[in-house]
């Protein structure tokens, strides 16, 4: 059932803030994306091509919305602001094209996503400006970084979410509901194909050497026997999960999985699921970032494998929009029609 509220989905690879958003209620009115193969499984599952260019939007034809959503790559700005506001320091980065299209058509919601090392990028100076080109646009602005884990999914994904409102109300993260896992079983495909490694190209640890890690929740079980990190390494620490690349640590299934990323092309993630060493499914990728079961995957596996590596966690923007929802819209009884754009 709609909620007769609107948004927009810009960088919007293969449709996380869509199907997260449509799941609240919302319904997206414009999705922006220029990856051809992003477009052609967006197209496939929500009857939509999205090929464009943020930066170059018309602004005017563009239709109206009341929340603005992207998962934007994030660049170093220049150092010649001089407190101008976003036009000096911005220009030339796509957040200004974001900025410009909030400028001109006042969204009652901004909802932003990026990795968590937006904290620190550029010494902190990169999320510095976005906050305070917000602010200067009118946004009473917050944000907080989440993990995937804590939303129903088996994967340590920390993510940075910025929420902006026009209406001076400060969204509060401390109301989201959450759903913490900390097993990757259930989460499982039961029959393969599956690919297996043999005994001979992997080392287990002892049981004396494994735990759960406290924060993450992986369980670090073993490692390929591919070149180890020596630079650094202190003396009888060989078992320890820093000294192997990601792409040759193997964790168990009874932890969590570690975040997938887009520069895993190869879908080297490993896994130790009833005693055996084996290679995580396209699927249960999918599965481990909130994608249901019937999410029409198409192309290339290397292709499906940057797809979901560079996608959000639905869960989690799921979660976020319901209480966009109970905070900001519900209880100020704010709708569509009330938006009014420049």
């Amino acid at each position: 059932m709609t909620k007769n509220i609107t948004f927009v989905d810009l960088f919007a690879g293969i449709g996380g803030f869509h199907l997260g958003l449509s799941k609240v209620g919302f319904e997206c009115v414009a999705s922006v994306e220029n990856n051809e193969h992003a477009c052609k499984m967006y197209e496939t599952n929500y009857n939509v091509n999205p090929f464009g260019d943020v930066t170059n939007i018309n602004y005017k034809s563009f239709p109206n919305f009341d929340i603005l959503t992207a998962g934007f790559p994030c660049q170093s700005f220049s150092i010649c602001g001089k407190q101008k506001g976003f036009y000096d320091e911005t220009r030339g980065t796509l957040i200004f094209d974001l900025l410009k299209l909030i400028e001109y058509k006042k969204p009652k919601v901004v909802f932003l996503e990026n990795v968590k090392n937006l904290l620190t990028h550029d010494k902190g100076r990169t999320l510095k400006v976005i906050i305070s080109s917000l602010e200067n646009l009118g946004y009473t602005v917050s944000y907080k970084v989440l993990n995937a884990k804590d939303f129903g999914v088996p994967q340590n994904r920390e993510r940075i979410i910025i929420i902006g409102t026009l209406n001076g109300k400060v969204f509060d993260f401390s109301k989201l509901k959450v759903n913490p896992i900390n097993s990757m079983i259930p989460f499982l495909d039961v029959n393969g194909p599956f690919e297996f490694l043999e005994e001979k190209d992997y080392t287990l640890l002892k049981s004396s050497e494994i735990k759960r890690q406290k924060n993450s929740g992986l369980i670090f079980v073993g490692y390929r026997n591919k070149k180890i990190r020596k630079n650094g390494v202190r003396p009888g620490t060989i078992h320890l999960s820093r000294v192997h690349k990601q792409t040759n640590r193997i964790y168990s299934v009874e932890g969590i999985h570690p975040t997938i990323a887009s520069q895993e092309k190869s879908g080297r993630y490993w896994i130790y699921v009833d005693g055996k060493v084996r290679k995580l499914t396209i699927s249960e990728c999918f599965r481990f970032m909130g994608f249901p079961n019937n999410f029409k995957k198409i192309g290339l596996n290397s292709q499906l494998y940057e797809r979901i590596g560079n996608s959000v966690c639905v869960n989690m923007i799921q979660a976020v929009g319901e209480e966009i929802y109970n905070q900001i819209f519900r209880d100020n009884k704010i709708n569509a029609e009330q938006i009014s754009p420049m």
